[in-house]
């Protein structure tokens, strides 16, 4: 079985050394600091990208995976936002309820919106 390499990660200082040694290069010699680093033109490329778009934390090494999950405050407000509303619905699903039951004992028919409850 063939062990899977594992990523490659820069540091932020590593990536600015070699965007400042291969500004410096004079034209024709970047391939030979790629050569020496290891690199392909296309991290060059990507690097001096983020940096003219001001980007720094860009230069860090990127975390992947999934995102974090909100924090428990949220989590916490969500969740009885959720049981508030499941209480409204019930309370006004009965209310429902009852209005039929009513309208039944009375012999009077309800308005075909009344009559299609949502459950």
């Amino acid at each position: 079985m063939v062990a899977r390499p594992e990523r490659r990660r820069f540091t932020r200082e590593y990536k600015q050394r070699v965007l400042a040694e291969t500004d410096a290069c004079p034209a024709g010699e970047i391939g030979a600091v790629l050569r020496r680093e290891g690199l392909h033109s296309s991290y060059l490329t990507r690097w001096r990208g983020e940096r003219t778009r001001g980007e720094l934390a860009a230069l860090e090494p990127r975390k992947r995976g999934r995102k974090p999950i909100p924090d428990n405050a949220e989590m916490k407000r969500l969740r009885h936002d959720n049981e508030r509303l499941r209480k409204d619905l019930k309370q006004a699903q009965a209310l429902i309820d009852l209005q039929k039951k009513l309208a039944e004992l009375l012999g009077t028919s309800l308005p075909a919106v009344m009559n299609a409850s949502v459950r």
